[in-house]
C-alpha cells in the first residue's frame, strides 16, 4: 500500500486578496479641535546637569508626597539599608572657632546688637513688671540659693562627678533650671493662663537629622563621579547627612505656637548677611559615625503639644575652654540647640530637610550654671539647606542673643549676695509670652487628610509594619548581622595593588559591589509559619512590606 505523506498547510484555503483600485479613496472628515487654548508640555533642559537636578527634585517631591509622619522619616532612611555616614554634632562639644560653620549650615544669621527682639519690651507694662519682680523675688533668691549651698546632696553626687568639673557644673545648671521653672510656674499660673497646659519634659530626648550643601566637596565623591562618567556634574554640590544630638536641662510644650517676630517676607533681607564656610566639618573636630538619620523632639508623633515654648540648657564645657571666645561658643551652642529642637519640631509637622516649612517657628532658649544667664529667642524660617539650596535660599534663620548676666556676686549665709533683677525679668518676660493660633495657616500642609500617623492607619498589617520599621530606626540598635567591613590589608594589597590574584572572594568588594549602597528595602521576607497563615491562603510562606 503506497502512504504518502500531505502538508497540511497545503490544503488550507487561503482567501483571495481583495481588489484595491488605486485613485479611490475614502471621504475626508474634517475635525475641528475644540480646545481653546492649546497646553504643551514644558520644555525640560535635556543636559547631564539639568537633568540630575530634576532627578534630585523627584526624589525630595517622593518624601513630600508620602501622607504620615512616622513614613516620612522611614522614606528618608531609604537609600541606605547600614544607615548614613553622618557627621555628628552634640550639645556641650563646641569647638574652637565653630560660629561661621554652624551659621552656614543652618543658614543662621545672628543680630549684632546683643539684645532681645523689641516685641519683648511690650510684652507686659513696666509697672507690671516691677510689681512682678518684688513678688517673685525673695521666693526666687531663697530656692536657687538653697539649691546651691543649703541642700544636701552627698547621695546623688558621684565621685567621678567630683573629679571633673564641667560634669559637676552641669549638674549645678541642671538643678537650677529645674528649681527655677518651679518656682516661675507656679506663681505665674494664675495670670497667664497658658502656663496651665503647658507639659514640662526633663532631660528629653533632642534629636534633628538633616542634610547640607555647599561644603567643599572631598577627593572620594569626585572619584566616584569620575568613575561613573558624571563629568558635568564633577562640581556640582553634594549633600553631607549631619546628626545633632540635644541634652536640654528641661524644655515645655504648648498645643500652640508662640508668635513669630518677623514675617517671612521680611527674613529675605540680605542685610542679614550669613559667613559662608565651605570647609569640611571634619577640619573643626567632627567625626563621623554611620546611623540612621533621627528626627526626635523629646516626644512621639501624635502628642498634642507639639509646639515648643523654652528650654533650659547646660554650659559646664565653658570650664574646658581655653583663650576668650566663652561669647562665640554661647552663640554656637544657641544655634544648634534652637534649630535642633525646631527642626525636629517641623518633622513631626510634616516638613522635613527636603520640604521647607510654609510657617515660622520660634523658641526661647535659657544656658545657665546657676550664677551665669545667657537668653535667645530663635525663629526657623527655612529647612531647606540641601544640595544647593543652601547658597541659592534666600531665606534666612534669625537668632537674638543676650550677654551673659551675672545673677549673683556670691553666696553668704544661704543668700545670694548681688542680685541682678534683669535675670529674673527676662525669664517673667519668656514665661508670659503666650502661644497663639496662627490664622489662615494650615500647620500640616504634607499630611494626608485621612492619615497623619500610624495610628490613622487601618490597615493592620501596615500599621505594625510602619511602627516597628519606625521604632527600629529610631532606636538605632545594631543589626543582628555584622556590617560588612573590607581591612586595610585588603584594601592595600587586593583592590589597590592587586597583588593577590588567586585568593578566594569572600567580600562583596571582591566582585566589585559595595554593600553600602543597599537600600533599606533590600532584604529577605519575613518568614509566616504554617499555623499563623491565613485560611484561605495556605501557600503565602512570606509577608509583604509595606516601605513607602
Amino acid at each position: 500500500m503506497l502512504l504518502i505523506n500531505l502538508n497540511s498547510r497545503l490544503c488550507i484555503k487561503y482567501p483571495a486578496p481583495a481588489k484595491i483600485i488605486r485613485f479611490s479613496s475614502g471621504a475626508v472628515a474634517t475635525i475641528q479641535n475644540q480646545t481653546e487654548k492649546v497646553e504643551y508640555p514644558p520644555i525640560l533642559d535635556t543636559r547631564f546637569k539639568a537633568s540630575y537636578r530634576r532627578y534630585l527634585e523627584k526624589k525630595h517631591d517622593a518624601v513630600k508626597n508620602v501622607k504620615t509622619v512616622e513614613e516620612k522619616m522611614i522614606k528618608l532612611n531609604m537609600p541606605k539599608y547600614w544607615g548614613f555616614k553622618t557627621l555628628m554634632y552634640e550639645e556641650g562639644r563646641i569647638f574652637y572657632n565653630e560660629l561661621p560653620h554652624a551659621q552656614y549650615i543652618t543658614r543662621t544669621h545672628v543680630m549684632r546688637e546683643p539684645k532681645l527682639p523689641d516685641s519683648y519690651d511690650n510684652l507686659m507694662a513696666s509697672d507690671d513688671l516691677e510689681g512682678l519682680v518684688k513678688e517673685i523675688k525673695e521666693l526666687f533668691d531663697d530656692g536657687i540659693a538653697f539649691e546651691l549651698v543649703g541642700r544636701s546632696r552627698a547621695q546623688e553626687i558621684s565621685d567621678e562627678m567630683l573629679k571633673k568639673p564641667d560634669k559637676k557644673e552641669n549638674w549645678v545648671g541642671e538643678i537650677v533650671a529645674k528649681q527655677t521653672n518651679r518656682i516661675l510656674t507656679s506663681i505665674l499660673v494664675s495670670r497667664y493662663p497658658h502656663l496651665l497646659s503647658t507639659e514640662v519634659d526633663f532631660n528629653p530626648r533632642v534629636e534633628a537629622f538633616w542634610f547640607a550643601g555647599g561644603i567643599e566637596l572631598h577627593p572620594g565623591i569626585i572619584n566616584l563621579r569620575k568613575r561613573k562618567s558624571w563629568h558635568d556634574v564633577l562640581d556640582e554640590p553634594n549633600d553631607r547627612a549631619l546628626q545633632y544630638l540635644g541634652s536640654p536641662s528641661l524644655h515645655l510644650r504648648h498645643r500652640l505656637p508662640l508668635r513669630e517676630i518677623m514675617p517671612l517676607s521680611e527674613c529675605e533681607n540680605p542685610e542679614y548677611d550669613i559667613p559662608t564656610f565651605k570647609y569640611d566639618p571634619r577640619t573643626q573636630g567632627h567625626s563621623a559615625q554611620r546611623r540612621h538619620g533621627t528626627s526626635i523632639p523629646g516626644f512621639w508623633p501624635g502628642d498634642v503639644n507639639e509646639f515648643g515654648l523654652m528650654s533650659y540648657h547646660k554650659r559646664g564645657y565653658m570650664l574646658t575652654r581655653l583663650g576668650d571666645d566663652g561669647l562665640e561658643a554661647l552663640k554656637t551652642q544657641a544655634i544648634f540647640a534652637n534649630w535642633g529642637w525646631l527642626l525636629a519640631q517641623a518633622c513631626h509637622l510634616g516638613f522635613s530637610t527636603y520640604n521647607d516649612i510654609t510657617y515660622p517657628l520660634v523658641n526661647q532658649a535659657v544656658i545657665t550654671n546657676g550664677q551665669w544667664w545667657s537668653f535667645s529667642v530663635y525663629q526657623l524660617n527655612t529647612t531647606l539647606v540641601n544640595n544647593w539650596h543652601n547658597d541659592s535660599n534666600p531665606k534666612r534663620n534669625i537668632l537674638w542673643m543676650t550677654e551673659p548676666m551675672k545673677l549673683y556676686e556670691t553666696i553668704e549665709n544661704g543668700k545670694l549676695i548681688g542680685v541682678n533683677d534683669d535675670v529674673l525679668k527676662t525669664l517673667i518676660k519668656f514665661y508670659a509670652n503666650a502661644p497663639e493660633e496662627r490664622e489662615g495657616v494650615v500647620s500640616k500642609p504634607y499630611l494626608g487628610e485621612d492619615e497623619k500617623l500610624t495610628a490613622d492607619i487601618e490597615h493592620d498589617d501596615r500599621r505594625n509594619f510602619v511602627e516597628n520599621c519606625y521604632k527600629l530606626l529610631m532606636s538605632n540598635r545594631p543589626r543582628h548581622k555584622v556590617p560588612p567591613e573590607l581591612y586595610h590589608w585588603e584594601w592595600i594589597y587586593k583592590h589597590l595593588f592587586k597583588t593577590r590574584p588567586l585568593d578566594k572572594r569572600r567580600t562583596p568588594w571582591d566582585y566589585g559591589i559595595n554593600p553600602y549602597t543597599r537600600r533599606l528595602d533590600e532584604h529577605r521576607l519575613k518568614y509566616i509559619p504554617k499555623k499563623f497563615r491565613p485560611v484561605n491562603k495556605p501557600r503565602d510562606k512570606y509577608a509583604p512590606n509595606y516601605y513607602p
